[in-house]
């Protein structure tokens, strides 16, 4: 037993003695050929140079770009509040704390996984600043042997002052003064100690401790580091208890909102997506992003949203180039960052999901007649915003006036999975349990963002082609190479056909419908406007309207969800996106109609009366047909009968209050002749012309007799006329107690 233990110990100790030997060997290795570069930690300011169209430097604030704050104006206190909580012996060690490795180390053997870290704040920079954040025994040996060299040039200072400056804390916020602008609306210097707290808290894992979305964590989080900081004396253990009682109170609401959602925050965002680097990436690599804003449009539209803006709303605008998918100008207000918050789309959703489908689909016509009523489909019953319904329209009065019924009818037609095909071409996404007709009316899980939605409208701007809507134009590195350029690729969405027919229905919204307020544009517009809401009132308001240049989306409501007064999308976003059109000066051309379009007459007769699509005949009077629309791929070619036969009349008969009652549906276009037929003669008992209708014809005292109905054509051309066939007869007889008919082929005696 003792042998055992003794080989086991011997062995046991040439493991350790080996890992120790490989562990500094390997160190060696790394310091030899890693560099501390101190111009990355004088860059950690994280300033980033976005330009515009005209390349020149966008002056605009954002949330990575900030002011440097020295570490001599910060009181103690926070100082103190990162030290205590980080690295208590940031002072006293060269960069690596031994003692915390070894107890991490073992703390983490013995959990089988990485629990707990043991980086400094000298490590921390140079994680932060040097290299990436994957978690590899490579990169840690890295950090190792580049923090040691650094503490052999800098002091610990300037090591907290570069480390405050580029920490991260969530919500795109790089350094403590970004942060403490962002969070409390104060420069660092004037944090109170549970205000640098709150800051310290978030660090180690910013969306887990994040006083916005996460408050209680972050509540906890921020006592643990106010009794570290209790403990080292950076604040009265009396104070302690006062402070840990205190809910956080940020102060978001007195910010510059634009930060969060100016122009040049979009398109560092959007480069770190293209580029796969976060933002400080980006800063500390030299990346210079040029964009496509236009000063003078962004100036305007901000101009516009100042004025509007009220402490009841928050208001979001973009405006897309529709021929390259360019992104102009882009505002936005609120807490949050809009580009991100989904929010229901409501009726605006209806062109893109709705009828251009159906019209790709050849489900339906611009002329096509729908009856607006109560509806039932697999348990989903919605009702119009006035709770009344229309009857029978057309579905481009369905779309101007934005009827619900008829949007989820139509949407039946194509199937729900079919048009959410083609909407997803578009731009649109949808969550896996987005499957209901509910879809028709903006029924999200969760909805879209303002900019999915405006840039879901471009194909019927561009001749039925998507242009993914981009801020970013092209990047350059350091050296002023191009790395990446916009290339404005296109993917067909809709056939040119049905994006002009879906433009022409939408014209109709300015001219007629929930987007009136537009009319008086010196030039032609579409747009379709959407609201959303509760019982409580209404929340989100949407205008989304184009030209032939442009496609200008514009979002008011409140993230909170506070129903706002007199809030709909024809009032509100509609008057804002009509001051944008007045301020820009715009001179856009005049749609043109493709040559896969063209126009047919149809009867109106048999559209009105029959729900039927027909074409008119040569006989069918001016005041019956009417020009439509149509494309060339789906164009009616069942030419219409009316005027040239007429059907054969419905004769009824009822017995009211023992008299019997003649009646008949007449229609104003045709003259109609009652005759009664006895044995002897036949004779016209009524007339009627240029009536609609029900029309009655009480028989009075009858013999053995029947009546019958003829129909004929008026004001027909070259005077001929048309005459029905005999209505059923109505036949009566006689019986000692009452007269009575039967309505067959037989007399009865």
């Amino acid at each position: 037993m003792k042998k055992i233990l003794k080989w086991t110990s011997l062995i046991f100790l040439l493991a350790t003695l080996f890992a120790i030997v490989t562990t500094f060997g390997t160190y060696l290795y790394f310091y030899k050929t890693t560099s501390f570069d101190r111009e990355k930690l004088d860059a950690s300011n994280l300033n980033i140079e976005v330009f515009d169209n005209a390349e020149n430097i966008v002056r605009e604030e954002n949330l990575i770009n900030h002011k440097y704050v020295k570490l001599s104006t910060l009181p103690e206190y926070v100082k103190q509040a990162f030290i205590s909580t980080e690295d208590k012996n940031f002072y006293r060690h060269k960069g690596l704390d031994y003692k915390r490795m070894v107890k991490a180390t073992l703390v983490n053997l013995k959990n089988m996984r990485f629990k707990q870290g043991a980086s400094t704040i000298s490590q921390q920079l140079i994680k932060n600043t040097h290299l990436s954040n994957e978690k590899t025994l490579e990169r840690k040996f890295k950090e190792i042997a580049i923090t040691k060299k650094m503490e052999k040039q800098l002091s610990k200072d300037e090591i907290l002052e570069k480390y405050l400056n580029c920490i991260f804390f969530g919500n795109n916020c790089y350094g403590i003064e970004s942060a403490s602008n962002y969070y409390f609306s104060k420069s660092s210097k004037n944090l109170s100690p549970e205000e640098v707290a709150v800051l310290a808290g978030i660090i180690s894992a910013p969306s887990r401790y994040s006083p916005t979305s996460n408050p209680e964590k972050a509540k906890v989080k921020r006592n643990y580091v106010l009794k570290n900081m209790s403990e080292s004396g950076a604040i009265n253990p009396n104070d302690y208890q006062t402070l840990i009682s205190k809910d956080i109170m940020l102060d978001i609401e007195k910010t510059d909102v634009n930060k969060i959602n100016s122009y040049s925050q979009m398109a560092i965002d959007e480069a770190s997506l293209i580029l796969g680097l976060p933002a400080k990436s980006i800063g500390l690599g030299g990346y210079k992003i040029h964009t496509y804003l236009n000063p003078a449009e962004q100036s305007k539209i901000k101009e516009i949203v100042n004025f509007n803006k009220t402490s009841e709303t928050d208001i979001s605008i973009i405006k897309i180039d529709s021929k390259s998918g360019a992104i102009t100008a882009y505002v936005g207000t609120g807490n949050l960052k809009l580009s991100d918050v989904q929010r229901q789309p409501g009726s605006a959703i209806k062109p893109v999901l709705v009828y251009a489908p159906a019209l790709e689909e050849n489900k339906i016509y611009p002329c096509s007649i729908i009856s607006d009523e109560e509806i039932n489909i697999n348990g989903y019953s919605p009702n119009n915003v006035n709770k009344g319904y229309m009857g029978d329209v057309s579905v481009r009065t369905a779309v101007n006036k934005s009827l619900n019924t008829v949007a989820v009818k139509v949407l039946s037609y194509v199937g729900v999975e079919n048009a959410k095909y083609y909407a997803q071409k578009a731009g649109i996404e949808f969550d896996k349990d987005d499957i209901s007709y509910a879809l028709a009316l903006g029924g999200f899980k969760y909805g879209t963002t303002l900019k999915q939605l405006t840039n879901a409208y471009l194909p019927f701007a561009n001749n039925g082609d998507f242009i993914e809507a981009k801020f970013v134009k092209y990047i350059t590195d350091k050296n002023g190479k191009i790395i990446y350029k916009n290339e404005n690729k296109s993917s067909k969405v809709f056939r040119d056909d049905t994006a002009y027919l879906m433009t022409d229905m939408l014209k109709g919204c300015v001219n007629f419908g929930t987007s009136k307020k537009l009319s008086s544009l010196p030039f032609e517009v579409a747009a379709k406007t959407g609201t959303v809401g509760t019982s409580k009132g209404n929340t989100d308001a949407y205008n989304i309207s184009y030209t032939t240049d442009a496609v200008l989306g514009v979002w008011v409501g409140k993230l909170d969800n506070v129903a706002i007064k007199n809030l709909s999308g024809g009032n509100q976003p509609t008057k804002i996106a009509k001051e944008i059109y007045q301020s820009l000066s715009l001179s856009p051309n005049d749609f043109v109609a493709p040559n896969s379009v063209d126009y047919a007459e149809i009867d109106l007769l048999s559209l009105k009366d029959d729900k039927l699509i027909k074409l008119s005949n040569t006989f069918t009077p001016d005041r019956y047909k009417v020009k439509e629309l149509f494309s060339k791929f789906n164009m009616p070619n069942e030419v219409s009968e009316n005027f040239v036969s007429v059907k054969q009349p419905v004769l009824n008969c009822d017995e009211v209050k023992g008299e019997n009652i003649l009646s008949f549906e007449a229609k104003d276009y045709i003259e109609y002749e009652l005759i009664k037929s006895t044995n002897d003669n036949e004779k016209v008992v009524m007339t009627c012309s240029n009536v609609s209708g029900k029309q009655e014809y009480n028989v009075g005292k009858v013999e053995k007799c029947s009546y019958y109905l003829v129909a004929k054509i008026k004001n027909f051309a070259n005077n001929v006329e048309v005459v029905s066939n005999k209505s059923n007869q109505i036949k009566f007889y006689q019986s000692k107690s009452s007269v009575q008919y039967k309505p067959n082929d037989k007399w009865y005696i």
